[in-house]
């Protein structure tokens, strides 16, 4: 987890719950014990510095929490498990901003004898740019739905919305003017995921892909998540175009001018004033 290297840890070590967990409906039924641990990545220093525990992450309601979820749903598979308990610490807990589960299931029933079988995942909250855009009916009601919206999934948080600008049309030049911005989301979201997530909106806002480039209600576009690079059939980020546009980089900059774009090492800023001075 490089991302969190500079984070401090808090460990819940070894915590004891009994459940039952497993593929088979005897394991089920009768249930055994698991162990389990959690690193909590986060920023202790103002609660070291002030003694007060509100700054920090309460470990024992941490604990509390894994064992009440751990106990109160049956998994058939760890992973899923473990999946369920690092979602349910990154929401519960704001202060975190990654988590490692680990779980451990003594003497599973494989036929061999062996002391515990294992699955330990790291998970964290994503740093997600978007464009946003709208050229038809009321744009800024269009683009202030598509950001409520956002903030209404239950895995995402909006955190910064630039202003709006009025910008021309690019490409297909024969429709209205565009009302665009930028925003900044953290997200437990994978790429895809994400992608789902914006499709949902834009269909629910009634977006229709007629011509390409071409008037829309809204139009959502992931810029940047973390700095991962990614090129596939669906996806492609960086957003492909962003550096060429100045209706993208003029909001993105106001929200994040020193984020870097993870292909070109520059910064958004840069970019923008190499744009403008183009």
């Amino acid at each position: 987890m490089d991302s969190y290297s500079n984070y401090d840890q808090i460990t819940v070590q070894g915590l004891e719950v009994f459940a039952k967990h497993g593929l088979l409906s005897e394991e089920n039924t009768l249930g055994q014990k698991f162990i389990i641990s959690a690193v909590l990545f986060c920023d202790t220093a103002s609660a070291g510095e002030s003694d007060d525990l509100s700054r920090s992450v309460d470990y024992a309601k941490a604990a509390a929490l894994i064992e009440k979820e751990a106990s109160a749903k049956i998994f058939k598979l760890l992973e899923s498990l473990s999946e369920h308990l690092a979602k349910k610490l990154l929401l519960a807990f704001p202060k975190i901003q990654a988590v490692e589960v680990e779980v451990k299931k003594p003497w599973a029933p494989i036929g061999l004898p062996l002391e515990t079988v294992s699955v330990k995942i790291r998970r964290k909250w994503h740093d997600i740019y978007l464009g946003i855009g709208s050229n038809m009916g009321d744009r800024e009601k269009n683009l202030n739905e598509a950001v409520r919206m956002l903030g209404e999934d239950g895995l995402t948080r909006v955190c910064r919305v630039s202003s709006f600008i009025e910008t021309e049309p690019v490409g297909y030049t024969e429709q209205a003017d565009f009302l665009n911005g930028a925003v900044y989301v953290k997200s437990l979201r994978t790429p895809e995921q994400f992608l789902d997530l914006i499709s949902e909106i834009e269909t629910a806002l009634k977006r229709e892909r007629v011509i390409h480039w071409g008037p829309r209600t809204i139009d959502v576009d992931i810029l940047l998540y973390d700095d991962a690079v990614i090129q596939t059939e669906d996806l492609t980020i960086p957003h492909i175009e962003m550096t060429k546009r100045l209706f993208v980089l003029e909001p993105l900059r106001e929200i994040a001018p020193y984020a870097v774009h993870p292909v070109s090492g520059e910064r958004i800023v840069d970019l923008y004033n190499k744009m403008r001075k183009a």
